[in-house]
């Protein structure tokens, strides 16, 4: 039996607006390039499955700034590829400066489908839990964004020193829950950071999948709209 469903923060709860395609499109036609934003989409996937890749092995905030922006470079390196444009380590580097600029404006907000999932498993008297790889404290957004009252706590990368897909910041999840792992859910959109690093523990995990990138994965739930968990409690 259920008792605790645990979420993913970031392209599982909130996302960046504007969002992160959008913004890399418009630093590529700047620059005089003319991308399709699905395109885009496909080069931002790519790049975040080797980052998030690199990041298991070993997390980036603990590499030399060298490895870092090398790293950061890297995203921008495979949508140009992507892309069909080639990735000269001038272009890579204007393509960097830019996206900074433009990150800088960004803020989070909740996709559509979020509120109404809280509500029903609140309802439900589940307990709710946030887990996110962000050194910062999360509470505060969840305040400012309305969902606090039906999330029981968060338990982030910064509070217990180790990354998903890693087993800490699952285990501090299920202690806080007070729940044996057979009788959570988590749910997230990174198949090694969420699904993997869940399962390594024991927990069931679902895999979000809103643009369906991620067709290849057939070993466990995959739902395109977070109103589906309610099918696995």
């Amino acid at each position: 039996m259920i008792k605790a469903v645990f979420f993913d923060w970031f392209n599982t709860l909130a996302h960046y607006h504007p969002p992160r395609e959008a913004l890399e499109q418009q630093a590529l036609s700047e620059l005089g390039f003319s991308v399709p934003l699905q395109t885009v989409s496909q080069g931002l996937y790519l790049s975040d499955k080797e980052y998030y890749e690199e990041n298991a092995r070993l997390p980036i905030r603990q590499r030399s700034p060298e490895e870092q922006a090398r790293m950061y470079g890297n995203i921008q390196r495979t949508i140009l590829v992507t892309a069909g444009i080639e990735a000269k380590p001038e272009l890579v580097t204007q393509m960097m400066t830019r996206m900074r600029q433009l990150y800088s404006g960004m803020k989070f907000i909740l996709y559509d489908d979020v509120m109404a999932t809280l509500q029903t498993l609140k309802a439900k008297q589940l307990t709710i839990g946030l887990l996110s790889n962000l050194q910062r404290e999360i509470d505060s957004m969840c305040r400012e964004l309305g969902i606090a009252d039906y999330i029981d706590f968060s338990v982030t990368s910064g509070q217990v020193g180790s990354d998903k897909p890693k087993p800490p910041i699952f285990l501090k999840a299920l202690e806080m829950a007070r729940v044996k792992p057979a009788e959570a859910l988590h749910i997230g959109d990174q198949y090694q950071n969420d699904v993997l690093g869940a399962r390594g523990v024991g927990i069931t995990a679902i895999l979000v999948d809103r643009t369906n990138l991620y067709a290849d994965i057939t070993d466990c739930p995959r739902i395109r709209d977070l109103g589906e968990v309610v099918q696995y409690l």
